[in-house]
């Protein structure tokens, strides 16, 4: 009889009174973090969308916000603290270093530079020789004409013999009109141009000079957040890295969760870069975001032999892949 009190005791405890019952447990509150894009979104940012759609950084306790760089740079934000991550360039992060911002490349989005000089087809420009006497539409970048320079004088061309013209960004509003040739990302204007029936002539820079073969663009830290809370940062990259090898294995989809988030986008364009990312991601690298010294050092020595930096920058300090999921 007392056992079956017992058990009745019991019993009434776990059903009738919750208040006796093992409390669930509580949801894990997520870490607020932010990321700063370099530019309006585009397929270059799909990996960050996806990884919080799908709710990878949540799994890693983490709850992303996604910001545009405003009137400040990416690399300004990231660096006084007002965003932990952001999207840039590694010529940008060696000209933050050589002026002692200590900003630190955590991962290659993108393992090859698909960017390159574009020209209408009937302009008649095919390579850097063809640029002479002809006028070139600047979006103003530091290293953008010290570039431009290298490769002329490598194909004998004159680059005195160039006409810049400054503030161009929009390149189909300016093409043969403002300016003769301009500096393009293939992956996004070239498809654009393509699907529009706009018939182009384009040199991509990685197959002019390898030095210009440098990542572009990076995801970026900085030396106090790597010393302060790395754990963070990897569990970050970890969720991020799911992200891009979605949009490697599913580009498609991907691209639909772009969509999602910034529905203005032209949806033909966003599907036709996202096709053409899914290869260039990775590419030739064992996994996505793999950094190498030599593509750094690379173009450190050009920057500091053309006086793009007055002082040189350690390679090994200006990346790492510590964070990058094994």
């Amino acid at each position: 009889m007392r056992r079956m009190i017992l058990l009745a005791v019991i019993f009434s405890c776990l059903i009738i009174l919750p208040g006796c019952s093992p409390k669930k447990e509580e949801a894990k509150e997520l870490r607020k973090v932010r990321i700063t894009l370099d530019w309006t979104p585009n397929t270059n940012h799909t990996g960050i969308y996806v990884a919080k759609e799908l709710g990878y950084f949540a799994e890693e306790g983490l709850d992303v916000e996604i910001l545009q760089p405003g009137q400040n740079t990416t690399d300004q934000i990231v660096a006084s603290g007002n965003s932990e991550f952001g999207v840039s360039y590694q010529e940008n992060v060696v000209l933050a270093r050589a002026q002692s911002i200590p900003l630190v490349s955590i991962a290659a989005v993108i393992q090859h530079n698909t960017s390159g000089f574009a020209a209408l087809k009937n302009s008649g420009i095919m390579s850097p020789k063809d640029f002479e006497n002809k006028r070139y539409g600047s979006w103003d970048s530091p290293s953008e004409l010290a570039i431009l320079k290298t490769v002329m004088e490598k194909s004998g061309a004159d680059f005195s013999k160039v006409r810049i013209v400054s503030g161009v960004y929009d390149f189909f509003t300016t093409i043969g009109k403002d300016a003769d040739f301009e500096w393009i990302y293939d992956a996004w204007t070239g498809i654009e141009a393509r699907n529009k029936g706009i018939e182009i002539n384009y040199i991509p820079l990685r197959e002019l000079d390898p030095v210009f073969d440098y990542y572009t663009p990076v995801i970026i830290t900085s030396e106090k957040l790597i010393a302060q809370d790395g754990e963070m940062i990897s569990s970050f990259m970890k969720a991020l890295s799911r992200g891009y090898d979605y949009c490697i294995a599913k580009p498609s989809e991907a691209a639909d969760v772009l969509l999602k988030y910034v529905p203005e986008l032209d949806s033909a364009l966003v599907k036709g870069s996202q096709g053409y990312l899914a290869a260039e991601y990775r590419s030739d690298a064992a996994r996505w975001g793999e950094q190498q010294t030599v593509v750094w050092k690379r173009f450190i020595d050009w920057a500091f032999d053309n006086r793009i930096i007055n002082v040189s920058v350690e390679a090994d300090k200006a990346f790492t892949n510590h964070f990058l999921p094994q």
